[in-house]
């Protein structure tokens, strides 16, 4: 890891990196600007020229979508352990869900007129399920099981396949589980384009959720108003904030569980403690020696890696602030833990206690694990339920509430210069 002490020269501009905003650069901007144009025009057969291309698989038209047979093979490689690990997350994500969800309701506001708010599902949503450098299982329930707990009618799912054509069978029966109905193997910038404006196989979703590399979330946010979408979630990172009381073996273990994602993977340790920051480091070097993907792991804690020892918690809550981490793990004297809560407002999801981890958190405690990075939570939250809801609001008035709104609608009318707003209202009151 690359560690910063106020005493360093390098330290001012290490916090200032700190301050990240989700901008693109120009060379990924305009590599999914020629993809999507690709898929707009070509629509299956550029979907097919990307797989060989990217994917190294030849693929037809016909093969793009999963078909039963392939998830009824699935279905039986794939162990019981790994079906009753996915029926307990699914099981907590429905209860997140049912508590998150917005209701219907109705009031009366001072004129007498009914207004309220109805939420519907929306009828066809597309989820995308990264397939790089590991099989997510995870994320096809963090993203369709929402989708399944709101009662979204199609659910339209996008994964990568291996060079043999085939997608991780695990993946295919949790996404299963989580209710898609249509499941093709498609990744990249070209999935998100194929989900926003359609081919001649795949028509077109109202919205977009799930994470992906920079390509897939610059993707998403070029083709936002042809599509909606959850938010910006990239390659993943975590942050820890911890004082002098925080376990080190356990910190290290949340920083590598992170870096071994590998690629675009961020991590970062912000602590009070010089102490602590030497515990971390020499645990980091003993476990990583002990871990199977350590490629990814040096990979990452070299180039991705920093540590910053600050003189105080709220410099530090200060950092997590304008770092806006996807996801933070907060370890601090249980005295100060609600202070810290209440001083952080940008991070995706929060860890807080000795015993918290981000692995559970991926995989079972039920809010997605979908979540905002590069500094994009500054502006956008996690996947919840209610992004699966289409809000519509309504208005009700009798004659005597349209009499008592006559005279403020006929104000702003003048003012605005809209005479047959107010005639609208006035006719109905004669």
């Amino acid at each position: 890891m690359n560690v910063y002490r106020e005493a360093d020269s390098r330290y001012a501009a290490a916090v200032a990196a700190m301050n990240r905003r989700a901008i693109p650069g120009d060379e990924v901007r305009q590599s999914v600007a020629s993809i999507i144009d690709e898929v707009r025009l070509h629509g299956d057969a550029a979907l097919c020229d990307y797989a060989a291309r990217f994917d190294r698989v030849e693929l037809t038209p016909a093969q793009l979508r999963v078909t039963e047979e392939e998830l009824a093979a699935a279905q039986a490689e794939v162990p019981q352990d790994v079906k009753d690990a996915i029926a307990a997350s699914l099981a907590n994500i429905e209860y997140f869900s049912r508590r998150s969800m917005r209701e219907n309701w109705s009031g009366t506001n001072a004129q007498g007129c009914e207004v309220g708010e109805r939420f519907v599902p929306y009828d066809r949503v597309g989820i995308y399920v990264p397939g790089g450098k590991a099989p997510l299982v995870s994320t096809a329930l963090m993203t369709g099981g929402f989708a399944r707990a709101v009662g979204v009618p199609e659910i339209v799912a996008m994964t990568p396949c291996g060079p043999d054509g085939r997608v991780n069978p695990a993946v295919l029966v949790a996404l299963q589980a989580a209710g898609a109905t249509e499941i093709y193997r498609v990744g990249g910038a070209q999935a998100v384009a194929a989900l926003a404006l359609g081919t001649e196989s795949i028509s077109p979703v109202q919205k977009i959720f799930g994470p992906g590399n920079r390509f897939v979330v610059e993707a998403k946010r070029q083709l936002v108003g042809a599509v909606a979408i959850d938010l910006l979630p990239g390659p993943s990172e975590v942050m820890v904030l911890a004082d002098a009381t925080a376990n080190a073996r356990f910190v290290a273990a949340d920083l590598l569980a992170q870096a071994e994602h590998g690629g675009d993977s961020v991590i970062a340790f912000v602590t009070t403690s010089e102490e602590l920051l030497q515990e971390v480091e020499r645990e980091i070097a003993l476990q990583a020696a002990t871990l199977s993907r350590a490629e990814y792991l040096q990979q990452v804690l070299r180039d991705n890696a920093d540590c910053l020892l600050v003189k105080d918690l709220n410099t530090g809550a200060d950092l997590v602030n304008a770092f806006a981490p996807e996801h933070l793990v907060l370890v601090v004297d249980e005295a100060r833990e609600e202070e810290m809560l209440s001083r952080i407002r940008t991070a995706g999801a929060i860890y807080a206690g000795t015993y918290a981890t981000v692995a559970c958190g991926d995989f079972l405690a039920g809010p997605s694990h979908t979540l905002p990075t590069g500094g994009s939570g500054k502006s956008f939250s996690g996947i919840r339920a209610d992004q699966f809801q289409r809000r519509t609001s309504i208005v009700r008035m009798s004659r005597e509430a349209a009499e008592r709104s006559l005279p403020h609608v006929q104000v702003f009318a003048r003012v605005e210069g809209l005479d047959a707003h107010g005639r609208s209202l006035e006719l109905r009151t004669l």
